[in-house]
């Protein structure tokens, strides 16, 4: 953690946190200036990605920076406090964003779409609320910016302003916004009426104040873990398939990364730092939920393996795949967490790859069936290469990272001896090679079938031409490139983030 960070990483919060809101108002000035207005959402992603930088660095250090903005009554205040988890979402999130930024502006210039202004304003928001849940230091804090997540994303949902998309945007607002309110916020009061506070802090704060026996602390930890929506835990899921009605750089970046990951982000970590893992494997309140997350990913494989819609394939995909976090973290040991917490950086490279191959498709041959895609690879290599190596970062394959979050939690389930768990994870495994691979091989070895879309009304001629190829414009096919790369590198970086991640395993937070 060499980075020399521009500022003292108590100052970098602030700004980090304040960049983004910054840069939601320069977009919109420049509203009749697309160069400029994606100009500024390209600066504002890289100086919040380089302020989070110097915090993910103070944090590799061993410092736990803090920043208490104000008191909104005594007990209740609205204040940061870093851990290595947080700061581990907090680089994934700001550093994707400018990758998504980049692959955007190829889309939303390739398919035309309206209301680009208000389309990268709401990204902007959407990082400050992420920005605010990773660093969040107690339950109010992180609620706060958990609904502002919700309230801004709503608004990318229903980009297209049509009748589908408004109906997806209906579902996703209405089962993020009924479990926050009916489920988690009654779950929080709870926690500070027991508690006295609602601090995260190292090894919890139930231990004291619950019997490990009560039937109070399974019925809490249902209300947390069903509370925090954006989770997608079966059967609190139908809003992510739903959403897919947004556009495709939505889909990538805040339903592979930012939204969904602020969910399951939020179960690790107030099973860590609320209940603590010690108290929660005592109490064996986590052995329901770690059922019902292994159902969860062989469910969601399971209909995942049923979508011809490839985007809708890709989002059963990821309810299997969230589901992995969900069940580290009610393993409730130091290998389930490690391999959840990890899981929650490679899905994120992983699934972003595979979302914007998809749209990367979209946009030069307006497929959008996996049933349209034989011989699609053909005509592009490079786009279809990319998902295949991002398919196999899903599936759990070296040389790439997303192997070691599936190695961690086969060795937590073994050290909690849930031998039926490592089953699960491997028929997990085995679901996702035939739903996932199947697509690359059916584009580079299958005969095209049908007519090429996009050539039925011109919406596809943006495109990179090098004679029978075809791909995707440049901004559309760098990105994907990029965090495919970014899955074999984080293969061997494993143990940097081992080493980075290992203080949240005793659960160490100050």
């Amino acid at each position: 953690m060499s980075f020399a960070a521009p500022f003292a990483p108590e100052i970098s919060i602030i700004y980090a946190l304040t960049v983004p809101l910054i840069g939601m108002f320069g977009i919109m000035l420049a509203d009749k200036h697309q160069n400029i207005r994606e100009g500024v959402t390209l600066v504002t992603a890289l100086v919040t990605f380089w302020l989070v930088l110097g915090v993910f660095s103070a944090v590799g250090n061993g410092a736990r920076p803090e920043l208490l903005l104000f008191e909104i009554m005594p007990g209740l205040a609205l204040s940061f406090k870093v851990d290595p988890l947080g700061a581990l979402f907090s680089l994934i999130a700001s550093g994707l964003w400018i990758i998504n930024s980049l692959y955007s502006i190829g889309y939303m210039r390739g398919t035309n779409e309206k209301h680009q202004t208000r389309f990268y304003m709401c990204f902007a928001v959407a990082i400050f609320a992420a920005l605010g849940i990773a660093w969040s230091s107690n339950l109010i804090t992180f609620f706060l910016f958990y609904e502002a997540l919700t309230l801004s994303t709503y608004l990318l949902v229903t980009h297209k302003g049509d009748e589908k998309a408004q109906r997806g945007g209906g579902i996703y607002l209405g089962i993020l916004m009924g479990t926050s309110i009916g489920l988690l916020l009654p779950a929080i009061v709870l926690t500070y009426v027991l508690t006295g506070t609602g601090d995260f802090t190292q090894g919890g704060i139930l231990a004291g104040s619950l019997e490990e026996g009560s039937w109070v602390v399974m019925a809490l930890l249902g209300l947390y873990v069903f509370g925090i929506g954006k989770a997608a835990l079966m059967p609190i899921h139908s809003w992510l398939p739903n959403a897919m009605v947004a556009p495709t750089p939505v889909s990538a970046f805040l339903h592979a990364v930012a939204v969904v990951k602020a969910g399951v982000f939020g179960v690790m970590k107030i099973a860590v730092y609320i209940f603590g893992t010690d108290f929660l494997s005592a109490s064996g309140a986590n052995i329901p939920f770690m059922w019902i997350a292994g159902f969860s990913i062989l469910l969601a494989s399971a209909i995942a393996m049923g979508q011809d819609n490839l985007k809708a394939r890709l989002a059963y995909s990821t309810v299997s795949q969230l589901a992995y976090v969900t069940l580290g973290a009610m393993l409730a040991n130091s290998m389930g967490v490690m391999g959840g917490s990890m899981q929650i950086a490679m899905h994120a490279l992983g699934k972003m790859t595979l979302f914007m191959c998809a749209g990367a498709i979209y946009v030069a041959h307006h497929k959008t069936l996996v049933s349209e895609l034989s011989g699609l690879g053909r005509k592009m290599p490079i786009t279809f290469a990319a998902f295949f190596i991002g398919a196999l970062s899903i599936v759990g394959l070296p040389p790439m990272g997303g192997m070691w979050p599936k190695f961690f939690l086969m060795v937590g389930a073994a050290d909690a001896g849930q031998l039926a768990i490592i089953f699960i994870l491997a028929l997990s495994s085995i679901l996702n090679v035939i739903y996932l691979l199947s697509i690359p091989i059916k584009a580079f070895f299958m005969a095209e079938n049908g007519r090429d879309g996009a050539n039925e009304d011109g919406s596809g001629t943006k495109t990179i031409e090098w004679g029978n190829l075809r791909e995707a414009p440049f901004f559309c096919l760098l990105p994907p490139v990029l965090t495919a790369i970014g899955t074999i590198i984080l293969f061997f970086l494993v143990g940097d983030l081992y080493r980075f991640l290992e203080p949240i395993l005793g659960g160490a937070y100050g």
